[in-house]
């Protein structure tokens, strides 16, 4: 997620709640020798520790003198192949991280760890496999690129694009990709470096069948280019769509979705739409305490699908 590092009109706030996010998230590390143990499955990923867990993940291999570890995700559907994604071991960030974001003008989400959202969204996917074959996807600020990559390996689309704004998480999806390449059958995958606020996206625009994105509309300042992105890349002529999975928080969604209206683009908003994901927010709103401090509002994904 981004906005125009040379625009007049960018905003104080943006870099604020950036770095507070980011604070929040390098806040939550081991203290102590006797939690390095711990360190392979839950500061690998938030969703390791917390989140619903619904495509099973085991460690690799762990390099102690890296931040990277390689961890084996298996995919909820018969006769599907596994993945390898290589992911950020620790939840900090370096100083170059951060340069980087002051450079760009971007925040840092997508390297801090994977998101519970984006472990939905995959799922949801999976579940769905039809709605992508023979078609052309986009995934937005994709961090690591599990949906994505899990779209490619398994459901027979034409081309899988995984895309994001941070040139480091860039680098992250194009690894993966690599590295699962063997998976993806006649599919076409590949990485793109695209920023929201662009107004030309040369051979992008208006190409794509499904856009798919995660936990994406937390940042208020983007909501704007989020909403123009969604309506420059969905195919002008036949059906196409946008599936955004992404909790309420307060009136946030709420705010994007105005976005969507004005940019003539059409939308519905499903609370239960997947009866195994349902059952697991059930448990944590009754008391699972796998998910410590879990709230409905800032935890539990809806669905949000947008048409011309």
């Amino acid at each position: 997620m981004e906005t125009n590092a040379n625009s007049s009109n960018s905003k104080p706030s943006v870099s604020k709640l950036r770095w507070g996010i980011i604070r929040r998230a390098v806040l939550h590390r081991a203290k102590n020798a006797d939690d390095e143990s711990q360190l392979g499955m839950t500061v690998v990923s938030r969703k390791s520790a917390k989140g619903f867990n619904l495509i099973p993940c085991q460690l690799l291999h762990q390099d102690h003198d890296s931040r990277d570890a390689q961890l084996c995700y298996t995919l909820p559907i018969q006769g599907s192949p596994k993945l390898v994604l290589t992911q950020r071991v620790d939840s900090s960030a370096d100083l170059s991280d951060f340069e980087i974001c002051n450079r760009y003008n971007i925040d840092n989400t997508g390297l801090v760890c994977q998101w519970p959202s984006e472990d939905v969204l995959a799922y949801f996917c999976l579940s769905h496999a039809d709605m992508f074959r023979s078609k052309r996807v986009i995934e937005l600020g994709s961090g690591y690129g599990l949906a994505g990559l899990a779209i490619a390996a398994a459901t027979e689309a034409s081309e899988v694009v995984i895309s994001d704004g941070n040139p480091q998480v860039v680098d992250y999806i194009q690894h993966n990709i690599n590295m699962n390449s063997g998976a993806f059958g006649e599919t076409r995958v590949k990485s793109v470096k695209l920023h929201w606020h662009q107004e030309e996206t040369s051979n992008l625009s208006h190409a794509f069948d499904v856009i798919i994105a995660s936990d994406c509309t937390f940042f208020k300042e983007f909501h704007k280019d989020l909403a123009q992105i969604t309506q420059l890349l969905l195919k002008n002529e036949g059906p196409s769509e946008a599936i955004f999975f992404s909790p309420k928080r307060g009136n946030s969604l709420d705010k994007f979705l105005e976005e969507i209206e004005k940019n003539g683009l059409l939308f519905s908003v499903t609370e239960s739409y997947d009866t195994e994901i349902w059952k697991r927010h059930q448990q944590f709103m009754n008391g699972d305490d796998s998910w410590p401090g879990y709230e409905k509002d800032h935890c539990y994904p809806l669905l949000i699908r947008i048409t011309r």
